[in-house]
């Protein structure tokens, strides 16, 4: 038997990834399974961004390799989005790189920044993936522990103690997930002031600016952010545009220049239609937002009432694609999510999957419709 690399050994196969077998499998043996565990839009992208794939399945290149920088009136549409939205000027030519999704994004960062033995902060709770993916390139997470009572925002004093003599870059991710948790006025500035006295570069993946948020903000908003920050966004939340794996790296060009290296050596430009899609998408009007957030929130109100069913407690001042919620007691987040499956054929994200924090939450997604949480209520009552 040929054996695995070592890098192996320091991650373990994505949690979704086994759990939704085991959801699968309950489904297939005739069990009416209710999955509220996956942020996976259930919604459709706009129509228009859908006819504009359709038309460019004609054009006369569009089985061409493509761009690794991608189409320039895609980059054009990306810089136009963060002025319209977060006030912040960005070059189209050099300050703007469309990836494949945002979470191919935190693998290219990584790989651009990161050497054996290197030190990055992750928030705990937090995405998984910034964990598997540091230890992946051989370099060491040091978490960062977020809690509720300083709002799942970050402790600048107790990072001021951490040793931060090997941290190269640190995670951060405003609106939160999975608490919801939005950035207060002052957390970017802190950010780029405390990446500028470290020497760090500082990443924050924002792609949940748009679902329940009334004041999208970007961390390149900061005077000086673009020294010392990258940002991460996304179509697939904003847009319901999850499996065309469309998102975007910003920031300063050199930044952006030396993630191109590693993105050019992993592949060979994104789908021509997809990227004709994503330009429509970026055009949308604020109608759109408004829309989309109307139906989020009808759907919001049903997981409380969910929540409440279940005695769990959370944060009606939360946004973004999940209701993080608390359980009652001292419950076991993992053996609590198990008991709901079996007894209410119900999937619910145990907190635990996020770090250590996240023991004694659960979380709660927005991607099913009002029947479908109205039905999980019924269950539950």
């Amino acid at each position: 038997m040929i054996e695995a690399a070592n890098r192996l050994l320091t991650v373990e196969e994505y949690y979704f990834s086994k759990k939704l077998r085991e959801v699968n499998f309950l489904i297939t043996s005739g069990k009416p399974i209710i999955n509220l565990g996956i942020g996976s839009p259930d919604l459709q992208p706009p129509q228009r961004v859908v006819e504009a794939i359709k038309e460019g399945l004609l054009a006369p290149n569009a089985h061409k390799y493509q761009s690794y920088q991608g189409l320039p009136e895609l980059r054009d549409a990306m810089a136009r989005f963060y002025e319209e939205h977060f006030s912040v000027s960005l070059s189209a030519t050099s300050e703007v790189l469309p990836l494949m999704g945002s979470k191919e994004g935190i693998m290219h960062i990584s790989m651009a920044y990161l050497n054996e033995g290197d030190a990055v902060l992750i928030p705990n709770p937090g995405y998984p993936t910034y964990q598997s993916v540091t230890k992946l390139v051989g370099a060491k997470p040091v978490f960062y522990e977020l809690d509720a009572a300083n709002n799942w925002l970050p402790d600048f004093e107790a990072l001021e103690q951490l040793d931060l003599s090997k941290v190269k870059l640190m995670w951060v991710n405003y609106p939160h997930m999975p608490t919801g948790a939005l950035p207060n006025t002052y957390l970017f500035e802190e950010l780029v002031a405390f990446a500028k006295r470290h020497g760090i570069l500082i990443v924050n993946d924002n792609p949940y600016s748009f679902i329940l948020n009334d004041a999208p903000k970007s961390i390149l908003s900061v005077a000086g952010a673009k020294e010392v920050c990258l940002e991460l966004n996304s179509l697939s939340k904003t847009f319901n545009m999850a499996g065309w794996r469309v998102g975007m790296v910003v920031g300063d060009s050199e930044h952006i220049s030396n993630i191109l290296k590693v993105k050019s050596n992993m592949d060979s430009g994104m789908f021509y239609g997809i990227q004709k899609g994503a330009i429509e998408a970026l055009k949308c009007s604020d109608m759109w937002f408004v829309t989309l957030n109307s139906v989020y929130k009808q759907r919001r109100d049903l997981v409380w009432q969910l929540a409440d069913a279940l005695n769990c407690t959370y944060d009606k001042n939360a946004v973004g694609l999940f209701v993080w919620a608390k359980l009652p007691g001292s419950e076991n987040a993992e053996a609590y999510i198990d008991s709901v499956l079996k007894n209410n054929h119900i999937f619910i994200t145990p907190g635990t999957i996020f770090g250590s924090k996240g023991e004694g939450y659960i979380r709660f997604s927005l991607c099913a419709s009002n029947e479908v949480l109205e039905e999980a209520i019924k269950r539950v009552r």
